[in-house]
C-alpha cells in the first residue's frame, strides 16, 4: 500500500511539472497567464472593437486567463470558448505565416468566417488584411508544426 501511494504520488509530481513546462506555450499569455492584453474576446464579436476586460469577470480556457468587460460576456464565453477563443492560440496571425509567435496587443484583430484573428498591432494588421485567405492558408499550414514551440524558440 505504501509503494503504490509513493507511486502515484511521484506520478501526480511528474504530471505536475510537465504541465508547467508546456503552459502558455499553445497560447500568447502574459506574466500572469492573461490572454488578448486583457482584452474581452466575446466583445470582439459582439461590438466590433476591442475592449478591455475587468479582473472581475475571468474564465480560464486552454491555460490562459479571458477577461471580460461584464458577466454576460464572461457566461457566453464559457457557454462556447470554442467560438470565440482566437485563432493560433492568441498569437499574431501575420506572425504564424512565417512560423513565428509574437505577442499582440489586444488591438488589431479581424473575424472571418467566425473566427477571430488577432495581430501584433495595427500597422502588421494592415499587413496582414493586404490578402487575409492567403495569410490563414500559410499561419494554418504553419502553426501545427509550432503550436508546441515556444515563442523565443522560433
Amino acid at each position: 500500500m505504501r509503494n503504490f501511494s509513493f507511486k502515484s504520488l511521484l506520478a501526480g509530481l511528474f504530471l505536475s511539472l510537465s504541465s508547467l513546462a508546456f503552459a502558455g506555450v499553445d497560447t500568447e499569455t502574459d506574466a500572469n497567464d492573461v490572454i488578448l492584453a486583457g482584452h474581452d474576446v466575446v466583445a470582439y464579436f459582439t461590438e466590433g472593437k476591442p475592449v478591455l476586460g475587468k479582473y472581475k469577470f475571468t474564465a480560464v480556457y486552454n491555460d490562459a486567463i479571458y477577461q471580460f468587460s461584464s458577466q454576460e460576456n464572461r457566461d457566453l464565453f464559457k457557454q462556447n470558448p470554442e467560438k470565440y477563443a482566437p485563432m493560433y492560440g492568441g498569437f499574431c496571425a501575420y506572425g504564424a505565416t512565417f512560423g513565428k509567435k509574437f505577442d499582440v496587443n489586444g488591438k488589431a484583430f479581424e473575424i472571418v468566417d467566425g473566427k477571430l484573428y488577432v495581430n501584433k498591432n495595427l500597422q502588421v494588421y494592415e499587413a496582414w488584411r493586404e490578402d487575409i485567405p492567403k495569410h490563414i492558408k500559410e499561419a494554418n499550414n504553419f502553426w501545427p508544426k509550432i503550436v508546441d514551440v515556444p515563442a523565443d524558440e522560433l
